[in-house]
Formats: structure tokens, sequence, C-alpha cells
């Protein structure tokens, strides 16, 4: 609180603007949250003038860092053309012709502006394409704010939440995250009326991988029962690998939802999936039975279009080393922080894949994070004060107890500023 004065006093005005200060929930954390002035690289400045390591990169969204100098070069040249046209243009063809090439469902394409949209969108059209009502989910898992999805998503996970009816999620079925033999058994139960599975490759909540067995079975019980498979590739789509988690664990899905990085820091969402299923949203064919799956106003937008198109041309051709480096970076923040923690005799667990992940302080009952409802057993409060005392004292920004993501603006510096940080950390903790 000494170090971002102004912040507080502009929270105080913001808890007037926004409900709760704040335009997106995950944001607010206590006291207060810093209000950010700007941000270039691997760095972020808020409105004191502090500048700290920034390990959120935009929700995960900036691979390539804050404003990266290609990136902005291409958008200052499409200003001049026109930032929003609302109709067909040539940058969305060739953004989608490229989606098109990477992803190893990808057949056709429709753009959206947001991640809610692509899996609201995905949803609708599995129902369409299979006839059937029900929509399987993993418990914990995140697909953005949509009313058919917004189920089960932290603890208490049997809550409903404020504004949903409970019609309009009693098709939703809930499955246990990795849990192969009750997963099956729930599809089995369900097997004639599902209209599609999806997931997500790395559970966001908690940054839980999946396990390869237990994705295997859901692609080969969605065939089996008919079902469309759904990889919700939002966080994932050129995170894992540059052809997402399809080509991380060589699954291909039916359907997979897209976004964050492919909009190079501008909104984004998107649809990708088998040309039979994608078809059923064509206005031309379908004019007695139209899956409307919209777009909205923004979707494919040039300036969208431009920046995620330059920044998906910047990973194709320069992938072995951006992947390399920041999975490289991933591994050895995940070793080092776990293996700080231990020698002090506290039990941790930092979970994620390639460059993302997030720590967990864990309790006796618990060795492994696995499942979403493992995070009940963790020390949330421990592992709040840890993210709060890296921004505090050593200028290191992670939302606290969300995940954290490297880009390839950061470096082997940063990585191990963030291992003696949390070294001193843990030494004053073991010394309380």
């Amino acid at each position: 609180m000494d170090k971002t004065k102004k912040s507080r006093l502009l929270n105080d005005i913001a808890l007037k603007t926004f409900p709760g200060g704040i335009n997106h929930n995950i944001r607010h954390y206590d006291p207060y949250p810093f209000q950010t002035k700007r941000a270039n690289k691997q760095y972020i400045w808020d409105v004191d003038d502090n500048k700290y390591t920034d390990y959120w990169m935009g929700h995960m969204a900036l691979i390539l860092g804050h404003s990266p100098e290609n990136i902005i070069e291409n958008v200052k040249q499409q200003i001049d053309y026109g930032t929003l046209m609302g109709t067909t243009n040539v940058i969305a063809l060739e953004f989608a012709n490229k989606i098109q090439e990477i992803f190893l469902c990808s057949e056709m394409v429709r753009l959206s502006s947001t991640g809610t949209e692509a899996t609201m969108y995905a949803t609708r059209l599995a129902r369409a394409y299979t006839q059937k009502k029900k929509i399987v989910k993993i418990e914990g898992g995140w697909h953005g704010g949509n009313t058919a999805l917004h189920k089960s998503i932290s603890k208490p996970f049997d809550k409903k939440s404020s504004g949903i009816l409970e019609e309009e999620s009693k098709n939703t079925i809930i499955i246990p995250y990795n849990d192969i033999e009750k997963t099956a058994d729930i599809i089995e139960e369900n097997r004639n009326d599902i209209a599609c599975v999806i997931v997500e490759p790395l559970l966001g909540h908690g940054c839980i991988p999946i396990k390869i067995d237990y994705l295997k079975m859901l692609r080969e019980k969605t065939e089996k029962i008919d079902s469309i498979l759904i990889l919700d590739e939002v966080i994932t789509g050129f995170r894992l690998a540059f052809g997402g988690a399809q080509e991380y664990y060589n699954i291909k899905p039916d359907l997979c939802t897209f976004g964050k990085i492919s909009g190079g820091g501008f909104p984004i969402g998107g649809i990708t999936g088998l040309k039979e299923i994608m078809e059923k949203s064509n206005p031309i064919k379908q004019k007695d039975d139209l899956c409307w799956i919209g777009g909205g106003t923004f979707s494919g937008n040039p300036m969208t279009m431009v920046a995620g198109l330059a920044t998906i041309k910047y990973l194709e051709n320069n992938k072995s080393r951006v992947y390399q480096k920041i999975n490289d970076l991933g591994d050895k923040t995940r070793k080092n922080v776990d293996k700080i923690f231990h020698d002090s005799n506290i039990k941790t667990k930092t979970t994620g894949l390639g460059s993302l992940f997030v720590t967990h302080f864990l309790n006796n009952e618990k060795d492994d994070i696995i499942t979403a409802r493992d995070l009940e057993s963790t020390n949330m409060k421990n592992q709040y004060e840890y993210y709060m005392m890296l921004m505090s004292y050593f200028d290191i920004f992670f939302l606290p107890s969300h995940n954290g993501a490297i880009s390839d603006a950061h470096n082997i510096d940063d990585v191990n500023h963030l291992i003696t940080s949390t070294d001193k950390i843990s030494r004053e903790l073991k010394s309380n």
C-alpha cells in the first residue's frame, strides 16, 4: 500500500464506477489492484511508476510480450486502410487460411471476438449437427461466461450461479477431470443424448495438465456414441506448441475453439473444425436448418486480423527457437520453485506445462494436483501471500492465485530473479 498510493486513490473512484472496481472478476485482489499505466516487452508499469516483471501477460495471451515491434508496425499501417469495415475482407481470409494450415481438425473456420462466443457457438453447432441436447464438461472447466457452460466452475462446485436459471443448464453434465473410469461411466449412462464433450487440454483453473490416456478415452468414447469432441484451445492454442494441444498430444478433435494468442493483443475468438459440422452454420446451404452462430460486429476486424496474422507468422518462422526457449524457462521455473520450498520444508506443487505454471501450497492430505477439486485441500492463503510478496517486495507481477505465463520477451535473468526472490521468501517463511 505504501508503494501504490495513486492506485489506491484511483481504486476508490473505480469502486464508484465499475461494480467491484473491475471489468473482469479475477482482476480484483486485496487490498486493491494497482492501476496500470503502460506495458512493454516483459514489463508493466503502474500509475505510481513501479515497474514489474509481468508473468500474467494479458491473461496469458501475449506470447511475444507486450507490444512487439513487428506487431505494432503492422497495426499502424492498417490504421490508414481502415479499423473496422463490417464487410468480408482479404485479411480475415488470409488469417483463416493460416488457421486451416495449423490445427489438425481445421477444415473450415468461423471468427468471433471472444473465447466466450467461440465456446457458445461450438456447443450450439454440436447440438445442431447431432440433434442431441446434452453437453458434457469438466468439473472446474472454464469456457467463458456463456450460460450453458457456466456450471461447476469453482468450489463449491454444486453451487448455482446467481442469474442463471436451473433449466438453462439442466442439460449440462459434469465429469471428473482425469478420472477415466468415472467419466466413462457417466458418458455411457447418457450416451444416447450427448451432443458434445468439451474439455480444456490444460485445465485453466489450477493450470492442471490433462492425462493423455484420459484425453484418448474422451476421443474414443465420443466417436463410439456419435458425439462431438470439442477441444477448448483458447489458452493452449499456439501455447503448448505451434499447433496447440492437438499437435502436443497428437489428438484430432471434431471442433476446437481458439483465441488469446491468435489475436496478437487484440480481441479474438474462433471456431474451427470438420467441414460437415461447420457447414451447419452456412446461411447459403442451410436455409431451412441453419445453426445461428453469428459472429459479432467486430468478428474478423482488420486490426485483430493484422495483429494476429503477424503473430502467427512470427511464431511459424521462429517456432523452434521460441518454443524451446519458453518451455525450457517454464521447466526451470517449476523445478526450482518447488525445490526451494521443499528445502524449507514447505510442501508445494507447481503445476503446468510448457510456459504456463502456478504454485500450489499443499496440505498433508495431497501430494499432487490432478483435478480442480484437489485445489480445495491446498492452502490458498499461503499461495495468495506468496504472490503478493513477489509483487510487493520484488516487483514481480502474477495475478494472485492465477496462472503465470512466460513470453518470448522474458529471459533467463527474469526467471533467475523469480527463483532467487522465491528463495528469500521461503527463508522468511521458514524463520517464522
